[in-house]
Formats: structure tokens, sequence, C-alpha cells
């Protein structure tokens, strides 16, 4: 809802609170002033229905109006099913997105999402998602990225002759609240169905893949399209949430958005061998402005990491 619209209302302690949004004053340091995006516009580039749950994050963390900017095929710049290869990282994307958005609407303020999947970095075998929203001040020139990540999707893909086997996949994915996608042979076959949302759409597209495929099998995988995928659309809230936790806090110095953690010291020593591990004993928090930095200390009370984590009790 726009600021200014007769049904707009301020947010309260208790709107920040349901939306967790109150961690902004624990984790930062801040200020109580009005934010300084509040009442501005923001061009926000997407096609797949993000800003259902992006704009009334930050609409009601910022009191900044998030607008849909459309007229213009994102999956340009890559698509999760391959088609179309995404140039360059997934940051890049992003604010290819939003300064896109920003032409297109003459808006100085722009918003961009990318959202990537793979496997855990550090357990291999499970998958992982990231979502990264950019938001691009062109008048301070500034940056600022929200980041979620997460082991919470049913990223996943099958090639199967198995109708059973498909259903199967199917039921595991969650489907038809997620969409499926489905094509002959293998992964990078270029004739494809995506958004596949019902059981008799995705019987129709299974005799029409195996029809086609060389040797009877189907390539079936989640259709990772915000749109199409819940569990991922709720990722992308919670990059949403972290990205109004960074605009909210405003350096002490120089009061520009984004004083955000931007280094972690690692190694708080192990409680056996007193190694150093990866356990943080201190965030760094900097402005990428001015420059002006402050060390927060972690762990306190803490002298020692569990031997869990250490490397060398517990390879």
């Amino acid at each position: 809802m726009k600021p200014g619209d007769s049904r707009y209302t301020p947010l309260d302690e208790e709107d920040l609170e349901i939306q967790g949004l109150v961690r902004i004053l624990q984790r930062y340091p801040t200020t109580t002033s009005p934010c300084i995006y509040q009442n501005r516009r923001v061009a926000f580039l997407t096609q797949h229905g993000k800003e259902q749950v992006v704009a009334p994050i930050l609409n009601a963390g910022t009191e900044s109006y998030v607008e849909r900017i459309d007229g213009f095929d994102t999956d340009l710049f890559g698509t999760f099913t391959r088609d179309v290869e995404r140039d360059g990282t997934q940051l890049e994307a992003a604010r290819r997105k939003a300064t896109q958005g920003m032409e297109l609407s003459g808006l100085p303020l722009g918003l961009g999402s990318e959202g990537s999947f793979g496997s855990h970095p550090t357990c291999g075998f499970l998958p992982w998602n990231v979502e990264m929203l950019v938001w691009i001040d062109a008048e301070r020139n500034l940056e600022i990225v929200g980041v979620s990540a997460t082991g919470t999707t049913n990223y996943g893909h099958l090639r199967t002759s198995d109708w059973d086997e498909v259903l199967t996949f199917a039921g595991n994915a969650g489907f038809s609240d997620h969409h499926l996608v489905l094509r002959p042979n293998h992964q990078d076959d270029v004739r494809i169905r995506k958004g596949i949302a019902d059981v008799e759409e995705l019987e129709v597209a299974y005799a029409w893949a195996t029809e086609l495929a060389t040797d009877g099998k189907v390539f079936v995988e989640t259709d990772m399209r915000a749109h199409a995928n819940p569990t991922r659309m709720a990722n992308i809230a919670a990059a949403a949430k972290d990205l109004t936790q960074k605009l909210r806090s405003l350096c002490p110095v120089c009061e520009i958005p984004g004083f955000s953690v931007t280094e972690r010291v690692n190694g708080l020593p192990c409680e056996l061998c007193h190694e150093p591990t990866e356990s943080s004993t201190a965030e760094i928090h900097c402005c990428q402005s001015c420059g002006h930095s402050v060390t927060q200390e972690l762990n306190s009370g803490t002298r020692y990491a569990s031997a869990a984590v250490c490397q060398y009790c517990n390879p």
C-alpha cells in the first residue's frame, strides 16, 4: 500500500515485532529517526510475483513504496531451467535487474532479486538456496544487499521412465502447491514444459516427453521460479527482512543506511584442545559511505567453542 493512501497507517512496534523486524534495534547500532526512504518510490522489476512478499516487508520496515515494474522479460538474465544461462554472478544478476527497473521507471531507487540453488557449502549432499535482494540508491551511490541462505528447499530432479517414480517425486516435492518442470531425455533438452500444476497436466506432459525421448526416459525437476515455489518465496521474504534491517541501520557518524556486518573474526578456541576454530569471536560493522567501523564482541561469557566444531577434535 502506498504511503499517502487513505488506507495507509504508519507501522507501530507491534507490527514490527510480528514481522520480526525489532531485531534491527538489537543487532545493529541504529538511530530512532524515521527511515530516510520514508514515502519514497522504489522500482522493483519482477515478473514472478516476488512483490507479494517483498513489498509488504519493505513498505512496513522503511515506510517506502515498492512499486512493481514490468515491460521487461527478466528471464533474459537467466533461468533455473538452463534454457537461458545466467551471465555473471548472482549479485551481478540482481544488480542488473535493479538498474533495468530504474531505467524503465525513471526512479533513482531500485530493487533487484536473484536466487541460486546448489549443494550445501559444508554438507555437499544437501540442497541449498541463497536469495539476494539488492537495493540501489543512485542519489547516494549506495548499494545494500539483503541475503538469506537456507537448506529448507524442495530443489531436486529425477530422470526416469517410470510413471510411479514421477508421482513419488512429485509428492516429495510438495506438488501441486509447488510446480514441476518436465522435458524428454535429459536436463539440457531444449523441449520443455514449465509450471506443471496438476496431475492431469503432469500426465499429459509425461506422455509427451516419453514419446519424444530417445530412450523413453524423461527429466523432471522442481520449478524454482518464485510464483511456482512457495518454499522459495518464504526465503525471499527472509532476504527482504535482512535488507530491511540493514536499511534501518544507520552509520552513527554519517547516518547513511547499511551500517552492518562486513567481516567476522574467527578463532574462538576449542574447549578440549584450545586450538582456534571457525567460531566467531567478534563482528565488524562498517559504513560503506564514510568507512566508520565498530567491532562487536560475541560469545559474551563464552571462553571456548564446542569440540563439535573443531577441525582437530572433530575433523
